[in-house]
């Protein structure tokens, strides 16, 4: 039989191949964070019909002369270049931008994906569409401990934040210079015990004068509190403060009192004390992180997301559901924080979107069609040549 009928069926079967491909681009147009394929073509076994000969004295050398048996899928790559950015407004549609795959997990497999549409289930955890839980790093006590093995990222609904006692508490703003001696002014702050149980602390400042120096005595309401002075500095508007001020256990800070004329602006605020608080809400960082926010006004991190990256991400295999799986050509995930070490950084409320470039799909449905049409060409020609060969003997 003729070569070139094999030559031709191997064409069909390769381009047939191209269009496969390109008719999945296609379908994976509006499909998130869907990464174009490209067929690669090469030739199989030449037929060696002529040996090479080399040059000797009186003769010149000759050059082989080989028959190609056709063509076959060399094979097909994926193109990890960054897709466009959809804004979603879901504070749980996150994007890459940059290197970088999510890690997740599906019935104990560990799978890579680019497209963060995620959601919390009844759970807690956040997971794809498909039901795959992403990993990443918890956080103890607002802490997290990157680097280790990562785990489910989880929204602990119904976590407390413990409470916390009040350290101390600063005055701030103005006590006005243009005061009358003996003019009083009662500032109130609230401070917390260890339990969160709030109270209220009160201050007195006393407008006095001794020698000609002006300045304002401090004193608490609630015993034991000592009292303290204030001295005024007439050409900065700072005052000197005599001594440390504790009232009820607390160390009062007035140090960024000023005290200029016609102004009145004295506040005080508890430094740390908080009562315990339960999760409200939660934001997601460029860096991966979950940040749960309290009913106290606390803000603590409850995880952070991880990102892997592969030495060779072209060699990573399709799982499905837009997921990936580690072979050996891609070597082994190396994890990372988003935003450092070559990772891409994450952006919430927004997804990316499939890389494919249309123009260049329908120009290479064209070029397959094309090859395909002239590889059937080869076999009519090649049907003809036989026929002709058969019509020798009549």
């Amino acid at each position: 039989m003729l070569r070139s009928l094999y030559s031709g069926i191997s064409g069909l079967r390769s381009h047939q191949a191209m269009l496969d491909v390109t008719g999945n681009n296609i379908a994976n147009v509006n499909t998130t964070a869907f990464k174009a394929s490209a067929t690669q073509f090469q030739d199989t076994l030449s037929q060696l019909t002529q040996a090479a000969g080399g040059a000797t004295a009186t003769t010149g050398g000759t050059n082989p002369a080989q028959v190609g048996l056709g063509v076959q899928v060399a094979g097909i790559s994926t193109n990890f270049a960054q897709g466009s950015s959809q804004s979603t407004g879901k504070t749980t549609d996150l994007m890459i931008s940059g290197d970088g795959l999510f890690v997740t997990s599906l019935g104990g497999e560990t799978l890579y994906t680019r497209a963060g549409s995620f959601d919390f289930d009844s759970a807690g955890r956040l997971v794809s569409p498909d039901g795959a839980i992403v990993q990443g790093w918890g956080a103890e006590n607002g802490v997290v401990a990157d680097g280790g093995a990562v785990g489910n990222i989880s929204l602990p609904v119904g976590a407390i934040v413990p409470a916390k006692a009040s350290i101390g508490a600063t005055f701030t703003g103005n006590l006005p210079a243009d005061a009358a001696t003996g003019a009083t002014l009662v500032r109130t702050v609230e401070v917390y015990d260890a339990l969160g149980t709030s109270r209220t602390v009160s201050l007195t400042f006393t407008r006095t004068e001794s020698s000609g120096v002006k300045g304002w005595t401090v004193a608490g309401t609630e015993p034991p509190a000592n009292s303290v002075s204030l001295s005024d500095d007439a050409t900065s508007g700072n005052f000197i403060v005599s001594d440390t001020l504790v009232v009820d256990g607390i160390a009062m800070d007035l140090s960024g009192l000023k005290g200029f004329s016609n102004l009145t602006t004295v506040t005080g605020a508890t430094n740390e004390g908080n009562e315990a608080g339960t999760l409200n809400s939660y934001t997601l960082g460029a860096d991966g992180t979950l940040v749960g926010l309290f009913s106290n006004g606390e803000q603590q991190a409850i995880g952070r997301i991880a990102l892997a990256t592969f030495v060779n991400p072209g060699g990573l295999e399709k799982a499905g559901s837009s997921a990936y799986r580690a072979t050996f050509n891609s070597g082994a995930a190396e994890l990372g924080t988003p935003g450092a070490s070559g990772l891409g950084s994450l952006t919430s409320g927004a997804l990316e979107m499939s890389n494919v470039d249309l123009s260049q799909e329908f120009t290479n449905l064209i070029v397959a069609q094309r090859g395909f049409q002239a590889n059937a060409r080869i076999i009519t020609t090649s049907d003809d040549v036989l026929q002709e060969l058969t019509n020798l003997k009549r």
